[in-house]
């Protein structure tokens, strides 16, 4: 196992850049005869990939898996860079653990490591470290946790003296494993010291497993004790367990209820009381206490919406769980809620104190009453779980590991056929179908002690497994993914839902699966897509468990190059792919957001996702030919198509070297007409790449992401210097940010919503952002400001009609005036996104009044067609390419241009080779694309000249479906 010690620490080293600092660590790695020097092209390439940064100022970077050949032997080296380094993601590293790994030796270090992330202040102390043995200690060193709750307290204790009260206290903790008894020995050698009013206090070192305070209280309260010349009373004796500085907080605890309260009000205090006191809530404190009944406790989802609810509470509220009277934290703090680690059946207590805590108290209390937006499953009064509310697996179906769906039609050979795009490439190969598979067993089992071991070797099979998995996982992007599986499969509730189903008559089998699909259920009931897609791999770990208890076995796939064919993947089906045969992935189920296709793009596969039933129906060794650009199959092709295919895919591979030696040639048709290439960034840090890759500008600088990394809405200050980063990086090229673009999927903590029948439908974009106007005045300001000497286009998210944009132009022209010309951009536009279907019918009404117009392809295509894009059987259908939306485009262009105003296109549409001569065909000015098709954008311009692009536009116009279009423009 590799350890993190002082010997493979380096101090002082100065970088003046990441590249610098990156090659520093790669010698590092040279001079230990760890790596050869080609490792370093290693390092580059990984990060090339991704950011290593891992947080608290400490970045990981470590090689790909193909350039593990040149890893000598497994090590790690940290190097401190006192003056910190800018990282390419814009964070500011201080330590680089730099790994050489053979294999995943490494991951024993990464475990390490995120003991130190959640350690305020760890970046500074990294940084001014000045020996070895202080940086290790600070990255391999957990923290130590510290007791203090209801088992440490020993109240109204029958004592007959003050050294009595002290042993039965010190005796609490040896029953808890806390100290031995060479602690109890201790205290017994030594009288107990009097603090004043009535308190006392024990304390030892020695023989100390773990810091912690106890607290003794005697039954009665005339028990009085010698200190010097007087008899003093004994009321509240503490013994404190010390370790090094690890006790400190507790004893912060212990003068806290020194100054707060008269000991003998403790005498006969319950330990609710005490317990709050601890705590450090105060005399004029109300509290309430409530009960978690959320079948998974309070995690990430429940505990944020409890969080955006006590932050719009307008009074300050605490939280701590009543067991553990030590930790009181801040309701508006997500993080340390979710550390509060709350389970079900557990009792929060809530306080505040001031005008409005009543009322808070009372709105938070029965919020988490009614369970924060899922199911709840209550407790009786004996603490035993209703049986009757809690939520049963539904039986086996479609979606369900058992009873594969009835049979479908095929798709017919030699026919294109459509799913989502989900990772870029073109792969021809026979396909290997993977049926769902049949799991048979029981419901009911009438011997419980049986099936619960059962399940138990199950479960650690399935844990083995995993961990093997991940060891073998073919890059990172897998084995994070595994090792969430494997943190899932350990998760405590799981295991006890199961374990109460089991004793409840079910067999192990019924009783897994309906805790699994009971946790799948509440997570695909969060209004966050990203996090409810994340139900799959819940399932994923249940199907795992339920195949080793059935004795189930996956099929096993071709030794010949295959393209895989699923209802969807799930990543441990991924990390037992092998890389060199498959070509592509195809799934029945899943979005471009699932981890199917996260991994498939990790892994540079083809693939297209969510293309329906009917590939379930495709014939094993058939060939197909898969498009992972266009999101499309075609099943069976014939000779002509299949000849045409690998044509394309060595014309492609081609094509994209070429495109990026001429990546920095400006954007236009084959005949000069020019048509401005720019690029979309969700953050400033990535500019930089952007303008290595081509971008003529940036077309959409989403600025939500910097709302989003702060908990309150960042202040003037700090949005202009992020702006002003971006802007630096553009060197005179235009940007366009758009303002701030929350509501429908993405809320943001600390500005809470009524909940919404259809948010997609509600206060999102500049409605949202009108609600409080002096968040929009200051955005507007920032901007302003940043795009000194710059040329500077801002544009407003979801405007629907002029009335809009004349409410925000009214913040907008007050601070033109309010600012003088040196301290704001010059060269400036206030243009609006076209993303619903109002705004481009009443176009030319908006062109009379604004600078520019975006149109926003993927809401406008939604909202037109009224398919939510995210949709897993619709999806497909949302084709930016139909002839309503193409009109809806052409009636924008042509309105802005009658006003002599320009127009890009910033959705997906702008990438999509066969729509890019469509849309300059229709006199759209600017294509604004993802950073590197930036240069794939630039070379399909060169390829057409106008009159071509306008005979695409007006066939594509002369069609009824999106299909047709496709078609029409293919065989054109």
């Amino acid at each position: 196992m590799l350890t993190l010690g002082p010997n493979e620490v380096l101090l002082g080293h100065r970088a003046d850049a990441w590249q610098h600092a990156l090659d520093a660590a790669a010698q590092a790695l040279v001079d230990a005869k760890l790596v050869d020097t080609a490792y370093r092209d290693g390092l580059h390439a990984r990060e090339a990939q991704s950011s290593t940064y891992l947080g608290n100022g400490i970045a990981i970077p470590h090689g790909t898996p193909e350039s593990r050949q040149h890893v000598h032997k497994t090590g790690v080296r940290v190097l401190q860079f006192p003056e910190g380094v800018e990282w390419h993601d814009g964070q500011r590293v201080y330590v680089l653990v730099v790994i050489a790994a053979q294999s995943d030796e490494h991951l024993d270090i990464l475990r390490q490591l995120t003991h130190a992330l959640d350690r305020e202040g760890i970046a500074q102390a990294l940084a001014s470290a000045t020996q070895p043995e202080a940086v290790a200690a600070l990255l391999s060193r957990p923290p130590t946790t510290t007791h203090l709750d209801r088992d440490t307290l020993c109240l109204q204790f029958p004592a007959r003296s003050v050294q009595e009260l002290a042993l039965a206290s010190a005796a609490r903790l040896r029953q808890r494993g806390l100290v031995d008894n060479t602690f109890i020995a201790d205290i017994a050698a030594r009288p107990p010291v009097w603090l004043g009013q009535g308190f006392w206090l024990a304390s030892s070192a020695q023989g100390v497993e773990a810091p912690a305070l106890g607290l003794a209280t005697p039954a009665t309260d005339t028990l009085s004790e010698r200190a010097g010349e007087h008899e003093r009373p004994v009321h509240v004796l503490f013994c404190l367990a010390a370790q090094g500085d690890a006790h400190w907080p507790l004893l912060e605890r212990l003068d806290g209820v020194l100054e707060a309260a008269a000991s003998e009000t403790l005498l006969a205090a319950s330990e609710a009381k005490i317990l709050a006191l601890l705590a450090g809530e105060s005399a004029t404190s109300e509290s309430r206490r409530v009960r978690i009944l959320n079948p998974h406790g309070l995690h990430a989802r429940p505990a944020k919406a409890l969080v955006q609810l006590a932050r719009a509470q307008g009074v300050a509220v605490n939280v701590r769980l009543e067991e553990d009277g030590a930790r009181s934290v801040s309701l508006a703090s997500l993080t340390k809620v979710l550390g509060l680690g709350a389970r079900h059946g557990q009792w929060l207590v809530l306080s505040a104190e001031g005008e409005g805590a009543t009322k808070a108290l009372d709105t938070l209390t029965a919020a988490i009453e009614a369970g924060l937006g899922e199911h709840v499953v209550p407790i009786s009064d004996d603490g035993v779980i209703d049986k009757t509310s809690t939520v049963t697996a539904e039986k086996p179906s479609a979606s369900s590991p058992q009873t594969p769906t009835a049979p479908v039609v095929p798709i017919a050979a030699d026919t294109p056929h459509q799913g989502v795009a989900a990772s870029p490439g073109l792969a021809i190969a026979p396909v290997f179908v993977v049926r769902p598979l049949v799991f048979d067993y029981p419901e009911q089992a009438s011997d419980p002690e049986r099936e619960q071991a059962r399940l138990d070797d199950a479960l650690h099979s399935a844990a083995v497994t995993l961990a093997e998995l991940v060891k073998d996982a073919s890059n990172d992007d897998v084995a994070d993914i595994l090792a969430m599986h494997a943190e899932m499969l350990d998760d405590p509730e799981l295991r006890q839902d199961a374990r109460e189903a089991i004793h409840a008559g079910r067999s192990a089998e019924a009783a897994w699966w309906q805790a699994i699909e009971s946790a799948a259920h509440a997570q695909e009931r969060l209004a966050d897509r990203l996090l409810a897609e994340r139900a799959a791999d819940l399932r994923d770990v249940g199907r795992r468990v339920l195949g080793i208890l059935c004795q189930v076995d996956m099929p096993t796939p071709p030794a010949h190059p295959y393209i895989l064919v699923m209802d969807d993947i799930a990543p441990s089906d991924v990390a037992r792919l092998d890389t060199a045969q498959v070509r592509g992935i195809l799934t029945q189920r899943g979005g471009a957001t699932a981890h199917s296709a996260i991994l498939a793009r990790s892994l540079g596969i083809p693939a297209v996702v969510g293309a329906g039933e009917a590939v379930m129906a495709l014939e094993n060794s058939s060939l197909m030919i898969l498009d992972g650009e266009r999101g499309q199959i075609i099943p069976m092709p014939s000779n002509a198509r299949q000849a045409r295919a690998e044509q394309q895919r060595e014309a492609l591979e081609r094509r994209r070297a070429e495109a990026w030696e001429h990546r920095f040639a400006p954007g236009a048709t084959r005949d000069g007409h020019r048509v401005e290439v720019a690029a979309n960034l969700g953050a400033t840090a990535d500019t930089a790449d952007a303008v290595e890759n081509g971008a003529e500008g940036v077309g959409l600088l989403r600025t939500e992401f910097l709302f989003m990394a702060h908990a309150s809405a960042p202040a003037l200050d700090t949005q202009v210097a992020e702006y002003r980063h971006a802007v630096e990086a553009l060197a005179g090229r235009p940007l366009v940010a758009r303002t701030l673009d929350v509501g429908g999927d993405k809320p943001l903590p600390y500005w809470p919503l009524p909940a919404e029948e259809n948010p997609f439908l509600g206060l999102r974009g500049i409605r949202l952002a009108l609600t409080q106007p002096e968040v929009l005045a200051t955005q507007l300001e920032a901007l302003l400001r940043a795009g000194r000497g710059a040329p500077l286009r801002i544009m407003l998210p979801m405007v629907k009609d002029v009335a809009e944009f004349r409410a925000a132009k009214a913040l907008f022209d007050a601070l033109m005036q309010r600012l003088t010309p040196e301290e704001r951009a010059t060269d400036v536009e206030l243009g609006v996104m076209i993303e619903v279907p109002a705004s481009a019918l009443l176009a030319p009404s908006l062109a009379t009044e604004v600078d520019f117009f975006s149109i926003g392809t993927n809401d406008l295509t939604q909202y037109t067609l009224a398919i939510d894009r995210g949709h897993p059987v619709l999806s497909a259908q949302a084709d930016g390419l139909h002839p309503a939306v193409l009109r809806l485009i052409q009636m924008t262009v042509d309105a802005a241009h009658a006003q002599g105003k320009w127009v890009g296109v910033c959705g997906e549409l702008a990438s999509d080779a066969t729509a890019v001569p469509v849309l300059v065909g229709l006199g759209v000015d600017e294509l604004s694309v993802s950073a590197r098709q930036v240069p794939l954008v630039k070379a399909r311009l060169r390829e057409f000249d106008l009159a071509d692009a306008k005979a695409a536009a007006e066939l594509a116009l002369g069609h009824a479906t999106a299909s047709d279009v496709r078609d029409a423009l293919e065989a054109r």
